[in-house]
């Protein structure tokens, strides 16, 4: 059992506003106005009596014990002095420690990515009239121990981040994009911009430490696709689903594992890759090469095994990355669809309709699997969990993208288990049974939620 001196320093370091204590419940503190219990046993009466006379004389334990609370005043704890008021609730002994409401100055930006380092947020948004937001498991969360930002806050603070350079792209097009280094604890992908005439950024934290596929929720099946020597896997899901990092995660199982060349070409470059069995070239779209397109036709000459592109957003990417998987090449790329059907019909509908017939051909050939993802708060701890969707391509799947057939993707994905695949809607109905998601977030991303409620009656 935690002492008083540790529980005010958690309350200090989480921002808190105040503790709780009382026999019968686990220690608590008020964070951005829910209570909020900590991951602690619940308090005996022993321990709190215990808890209380670190602080408390025998005089006052009596009155309280006779039924009545009592204002103790104040506890100096460091630089905070906490309020204190002591109390017997029908038996049970308990006590309060406020912290004074006194917002901390205008941070630092280093200060706000330590606190997104440590908490293991996803981001950090500065925007004007509001106070730093972080996105923490999912939830908009504001830093309520800071001030409401005003326009030379912003301002400084993205100065801080952006150089003339980014600051110049700003100012022309009304927003940058970049990558940026936090030391050697994490990098950034950082979007700064204007809004109502003032500037803002988002800063979205890149792990430095890359998972593996049991980490990530992946089977070990996956694993066999990167000894392809050829053809096409996508990496597929909403803005925020995780997709940078799995993509990069398999990148580094390859690098670690197999003797190739590399190339990846991104806009910004987010995960750093040394060279290690393999040799890594990395290219940052508007720093070393003009365009996605471009970059692909360069790296058909620069003798590549393997070729990442970060983002196949245009008709001229997608024609190339399709080009360079069937000529040779393993090729990895990422669209925002979500499931494997969606995703065949979103490349084949970039076409004009008279190439449509050849690209559903080309793609047949050269696919070799989709992997589609969902991010959902977890329900059984903090943190997120991925949902999956995985294709992989067979003659029946090919035949079916060939004769424009997408709509019987999901059925052959379904009875597809013995070659590593599952649908979406599976692997939501998994995590749940396992008590992972809640039924709600469940529902909300399923495909099919009738069918996925069928699945769960089955069962």
């Amino acid at each position: 059992m935690a002492d008083i001196s540790e529980l005010l320093q958690l309350v200090i370091n989480e921002g808190a506003s105040d503790l709780h204590i009382e026999a019968g419940s686990p220690p608590s503190v008020t964070l951005n106005g829910n209570l909020t219990a900590l991951d602690a046993p619940a308090l005996t009466p022993a321990d709190t009596l215990k808890l209380l006379r670190e602080i408390v004389d025998d005089a006052t334990i009596q009155q309280i014990d006779n039924g009545s609370s009592a204002e103790i005043g104040s506890l100096p704890f460091g630089d905070v002095e906490f309020s204190i008021t002591v109390f017997n609730n029908a038996g049970a002994f308990g006590a309060v420690f406020a912290r004074p409401l006194q917002l901390m100055p205008v941070p630092e930006m280093n200060d706000l990515l330590q606190i997104v380092v440590d908490k293991g947020v996803s981001d950090l948004h500065i925007e004007v009239g509001t106070q730093p937001v972080i996105r923490l498991h999912g939830s908009m969360t504001p830093l309520t121990q800071y001030p409401v930002l005003q326009p030379e806050d912003t301002e400084k603070l993205i100065r801080s981040i952006a150089n003339e350079h980014q600051l110049e792209q700003m100012e022309k097009n009304g927003g940058a994009d970049f990558g940026f280094a936090f030391g050697d604890q994490a990098r950034f992908r950082v979007s700064i911009f204007h809004q109502k005439n003032h500037w803002g950024a988002v800063l979205r934290q890149i792990p430095n430490n890359l998972m593996s596929l049991e980490k990530i929720g992946l089977p070990p099946s996956i694993k066999d696709l990167l000894y392809k020597p050829r053809g096409l896997i996508l990496v597929t899901g909403p803005t925020g689903s995780g997709k940078s990092t799995t993509l990069a995660s398999l990148l580094n199982i390859i690098n670690e594992e197999r003797a190739c060349h590399i190339i990846t070409v991104e806009d910004p470059i987010e995960f750093y890759h040394n060279h290690k069995k393999s040799v890594v070239i990395q290219r940052e779209i508007g720093a070393d090469v003009p365009s996605f397109a471009e970059a692909l036709r360069r790296a058909l000459r620069q003798d590549p095994d393997i070729i990442l592109v970060g983002e196949m957003r245009d008709l001229e990417t997608i024609e190339a990355a399709i080009t360079a998987a069937e000529t040779g090449h393993l090729v990895f790329g990422t669209l925002h669809t979500t499931g494997a059907a969606r995703t065949v019909d979103r490349i084949v509908d970039a076409f004009p309709t008279n190439q449509q017939a050849q690209i559903r051909t080309q793609l047949a050939s050269s696919l070799v699997a989709v992997i589609s993802q969902v991010l959902l708060p977890r329900a059984d701890k903090p943190g997120r969990v991925a949902a999956f969707e995985i294709m992989i391509s067979t003659p029946s799947i090919q035949a079916l993208i060939r004769d424009n057939k997408t709509y019987r993707i999901t059925s052959d994905i379904q009875t597809g288990t013995k070659f590593g695949m599952n649908t979406l809607d599976a692997h939501l109905a998994q995590l749940y049974r396992e008590g992972k998601i809640a039924y709600g977030e469940m529902i909300t991303v399923a495909q099919d939620p009738d069918g996925l409620l069928e699945l769960l009656n089955a069962k």
